[in-house]
């Protein structure tokens, strides 16, 4: 190919060749940490993952702890069984502490109570 057929190329509109994803929608009015409640359902984006649990971003520029124990409403062993980076999830918040700046998610339908 020349110069002029790769700027011909160049020139026409190009295809994304990544999948589409989605991204969470933020609640309003929830920015910071102190607007934080426990029982608030939110949506976030799941961020790492780790042997212990999954950290998610709820928009308050600082990621909550999904615990493992609380991914599901069953018994994970790995938190990779049941998200991964990038997925976008409902959590509901079981605790905030705003001293240690620690946000407690839970991703269980019973609210959270009990462990695993």
């Amino acid at each position: 190919p020349t110069v002029r057929d790769i700027i011909a190329e160049l020139e026409k509109p190009g295809r994304d060749p990544r999948p589409g994803f989605k991204t969470a929608t933020f609640a309003e009015g929830v920015d910071d940490i102190k607007d934080l409640k426990p029982g608030m359902l939110l949506e976030g984006t799941v961020t790492n993952v780790a042997a212990f649990g999954a950290f998610v971003d709820i928009g308050v520029h600082q990621d909550g702890l999904v615990h493992v124990s609380q991914l599901a409403d069953r018994f994970i062993k790995d938190a990779h069984e049941v998200v991964k980076a990038g997925d976008v999830v409902k959590v509901r918040v079981v605790d905030v502490d705003i001293k240690r700046n620690r946000i407690g998610l839970s991703m269980r339908k019973d609210g959270g109570q009990g462990g695993a």
